[in-house]
């Protein structure tokens, strides 16, 4: 299960993406927002953020017009690595050396076509451990110190 989100500046990006996951047969939920609307993109990302936080969902993607916002809420919770990404070598290295539980995107930044390429190549791609997991392990250490719980998986 994927759980999905975006503002407004991302709502095309994000309808595109489940219209990717639906061909593939993946399971997502999405956490809105449904229409054009002005809204606040931190009650999207935060929704999304928690659920993989508290291991309710594997993984996340969070859309707003230019990704910034979404990563810097989503990066917020323990057990999170959001990866903003622009372009497919991104998503795939996101996941390999990252291990990148949340994909964000901008809808103001990059087209359909692209965000489904990166989302692909992110779902697809597999996290290589060896030196990559003694650097998320580091991370799952400050983790640790900040919020007194951390993971580095």
């Amino acid at each position: 299960m994927i759980a999905l989100a975006s503002d407004h500046g991302g709502l095309l990006l994000k309808e595109a993406v489940k219209e990717l996951l639906r061909e593939r047969g993946i399971s997502f939920e999405d956490c809105g927002t449904e229409d054009g609307e002005s809204v606040d993109y931190p009650d999207y990302g935060e929704k999304v953020a928690r659920k993989v936080a508290a291991g309710a969902v594997e993984k996340g993607i969070l859309f707003c017009g230019t990704g910034i916002g979404m990563s810097i809420v989503a990066n917020k919770f323990p057990h999170v690595r959001a990866a903003l990404v622009t372009d497919p070598f991104m998503a795939r290295m996101a996941k390999e050396h990252n291990n990148a539980n949340i994909l964000v995107l901008g809808g103001r930044v990059i087209g359909e076509s692209e965000a489904r390429e990166m989302v692909a190549t992110w779902l697809d791609a597999r996290f290589e451990g060896g030196r990559h997991q003694g650097r998320l392990d580091k991370i799952a250490t400050i983790e640790r110190e900040i919020f007194g719980t951390g993971s580095g998986e």
